[in-house]
């Protein structure tokens, strides 16, 4: 067995844990199973869900057996760890569903088929569904007081805010989440609950639980939850949320988010978010600390994860995708690579009957792409060399621009300097 919690120290992921020196006896004694809980509140999961579905995996590589606990019950409640107000509740259809969407990504990350440790999904929904409310007070809730749950940070929290408070619901999440890890630990004999440093209580909730109820110890490690050098929260761009669902953010939408990273968390989180040793992280801290420009640390952190959640083609193709709006040549680009950037930049759409012969002179293309102000300007940016007709430079003010330049026989791929593109696309 490797030694996990010197890897984790070493990546900086231990935000807490409870009674370390006891857990690293246990971790090499042998194979321990461990779970950590994702509510399905939505279709598809996110960045933010990344560190501890990493570490589960970790935990894999090092011989020992993940879960991945499903809420299918606690998700209709609503965690209210890290939450200012009530989350609105949501169906089991809805939940169901939700469920069904994430499960390949959760096959992405975990060795569901594995032959000495495969990983498993459960779902709290299974244990909770025949549990009356009665039978869940007598036996689960007696072993808790008000004053022990007021003293967990998440629900204090919100019961300091007046304007918002929290409901009887939220507040009984605790008790369902120490319920799910007591069930596990009865079931499943797991042993170990991880997740992020805000379900601190929780999970020593479901500790203390194990210990009342099956006279046993159970431990808890917690996650730090990322933060930017900039202040802006992670796995939030302009245009939203970053999830792992390539139909809510698109595989070169998620190699430019890594891409973008801050030079000043880059290192952290190839700590974080990849499996390259200290070494090969060395090596690229080493790099990126002469030649920052250069951002191969960037590209290697943006390349290993955007490779373990869509592969090594789609990996490829928001590459090869990438290159393009830095000027890469477009011959052998595939439809679907110049896709990817279609919708990343401006576009405008043209009717195709005015490429008709003689075609439409350069000049007036750049005018209605609004890269240009006026022909008058475009003619200068044209002499300056600063125009660009699918990555290749517009030599002559009277270029015309015909059929025969479309890519893919409906779009045209301007640039104005640099950075400045516009996509030209056909109608009829």
């Amino acid at each position: 067995m490797q030694n996990i919690l010197e890897e984790l120290q070493w990546r900086g992921l231990i935000s807490d844990c409870t009674d370390t020196p006891e857990l690293s006896r246990r971790l090499a004694a042998g194979r321990v199973t461990l779970y950590c809980g994702f509510d399905p509140t939505a279709d598809s999961l996110h960045v933010g869900s990344l560190v501890p579905l990493l570490a589960l995996r970790r935990f894999q590589r090092a011989g020992h057996v993940p879960i991945a606990l499903s809420g299918g019950a606690t998700g209709s409640i609503g965690d209210p760890s890290g939450k200012s107000q009530e989350r609105q509740l949501l169906t089991q259809d809805h939940l169901t569903a939700n469920l069904e969407a994430i499960k390949p990504q959760l096959a992405r990350l975990l060795d569901f088929e594995s032959a000495e440790n495969p990983a498993r999904l459960v779902d709290n929904a299974e244990w909770t569904k025949h549990v009356t409310f009665l039978d869940f007070l007598r036996n689960i809730g007696k072993h808790f007081t008000v004053n022990q749950m007021v003293a967990k940070e998440s629900i204090r929290a919100r019961m300091e805010d007046r304007e918002v408070g929290i409901s009887y619901t939220e507040f009984s999440y605790m008790l369902l989440q120490a319920f799910d890890f007591y069930e596990l630990a009865r079931q499943h004999h797991c042993d170990l609950q991880i997740g992020g440093s805000d379900q601190w209580g929780n999970i020593t909730a479901g500790i203390d639980l194990i210990r009342k109820k099956l006279s046993r110890p159970a431990f808890g490690l917690t996650l730090p939850l990322i933060t930017k050098a900039d202040g802006t929260k992670f796995g939030k761009t302009e245009s939203g949320t970053v999830w792992l669902s390539s139909r809510r953010t698109s595989v070169y939408r998620f190699y430019q988010f890594w891409i973008n990273t801050d030079d000043r968390d880059v290192i952290r989180y190839l700590k974080y978010f990849t499996f390259f040793n200290p070494q090969e992280i060395a090596e690229l801290e080493g790099e990126h600390a002469k030649n920052p420009g250069g951002r191969s640390a960037h590209r290697a952190l943006a390349g290993a994860v955007t490779d373990i959640l869509h592969g090594g083609p789609a990996t490829q193709e928001a590459i090869r995708a990438s290159e393009i709006l830095f000027g890469g040549d477009l011959s052998g680009v595939t439809e679907s690579t110049f896709n990817e950037i279609v919708g990343e930049v401006p576009t405008r759409d043209l009717e195709t009957i005015r490429l008709a012969a003689p075609g439409i002179p350069i000049t007036e293309l750049l005018v209605f792409s609004g890269l240009c102000t006026s022909k008058g300007q475009a003619r200068k940016d044209v002499e300056g060399g600063g125009i660009y007709l699918n990555n290749v430079r517009v030599e002559e003010v009277s270029r015309a621009v015909t059929p025969s330049d479309l890519l893919f026989a409906r779009h045209l791929l301007l640039r104005k300097g640099k950075r400045n593109y516009v996509v030209v696309k056909m109608g009829e």
